[in-house]
């Protein structure tokens, strides 16, 4: 992959196709690689040209272990545009990213096309706040769960019961997340957990003029759908779909929905 010096840090990119620039902006903890299994090529067949990166804290970005906040990825995400031709990029972003595309709409418009929120929120809430000082307790307590119990939690806090309801389709993800269970979490990852989400940004969604969608996962536990209403609600001319039988990890559970949704969106004529 590509790494740019952009924004102060090195910055980790990849871009695949032709066409309209969309920029995939992962969650907490996540490399950018996880949407190339189905979200890239979806879009490229669509007609995209697709960006995807590694945010600062992600290894082989610059880790900034030091501390992250939310402007410093929402400045790495404008640095990219413009080192990639420049705006508009549509924007997909899910969780904290899905955070980054709305702070970036509100503070760069002229960067952005249209916006794609997945399991968004615009707001705190005490569970999620709390599970995030456990998260940074463990680590800095130097506590390891064992690879076991850390997938079961996983999956239960981020698949839908529907998914997890079929032992074969269960056993997968288990696999999956017992084995990324077996990697210490890094310094940048730390510096992710850390950042600041105590504020209530709903209001100041009202000065969003990008054309946004907000999709929410109808089993979500991290972020349940109510918050992406929350958002999509102060978000002027905003839409908001809802998709079933998925989690936290709607994109993964069940793509090929998620990414009709996406396109659909993408690649309608603007509303007048």
């Amino acid at each position: 992959m590509p790494i740019a010096t952009l924004n102060g840090i090195r910055l980790s990119y990849e871009v695949t196709g032709t066409g309209p620039l969309v920029l995939l902006i992962m969650g907490t903890g996540s490399p950018g690689r996880v949407w190339r299994t189905y979200q890239v090529p979806a879009l490229v067949k669509a007609g995209f040209r697709v960006a995807t990166m590694d945010n600062r804290g992600i290894a082989p970005s610059d880790e900034s272990a030091a501390g992250i906040r939310i402007e410093d990825l929402v400045s790495d995400t404008a640095a990219l545009i413009e080192h990639l031709g420049g705006g508009p990029a549509h924007l997909v972003g899910t969780s904290m990213g899905a955070r980054v595309a709305q702070e970036l709409s509100l503070a760069r418009p002229e960067l952005v096309g249209k916006a794609v929120l997945l399991a968004t929120t615009g707001r705190p809430h005490p569970v999620s706040q709390m599970l995030n000082r456990g998260e940074q307790a463990l680590q800095d307590q130097g506590i390891k769960l064992p690879a076991e119990y850390s997938a079961a939690i996983k999956a239960i806090l981020n698949f839908s019961p529907h998914t997890l309801h079929d032992p074969n389709r269960a056993q997968e993800w288990l696999d999956i997340l017992e084995y990324g269970a077996g990697t210490a979490p890094s310094p940048g990852v730390r510096a992710q957990l850390g950042m600041d989400r105590s504020r209530d940004r709903l209001a100041e969604y009202a000065r969003i003029t990008v054309p946004t969608l907000v999709v929410g996962f109808a089993d979500d536990r991290m972020l349940p759908p109510a918050f992406g209403r929350e958002v999509a609600a102060a978000i002027p001319r905003a839409r908001y779909v809802e998709i079933e039988k998925c989690g936290h990890y709607g994109y993964l559970e069940r793509p090929e929905e998620v990414n009709r949704v996406v396109i659909d969106f993408l690649t309608a004529a603007p509303k007048l």
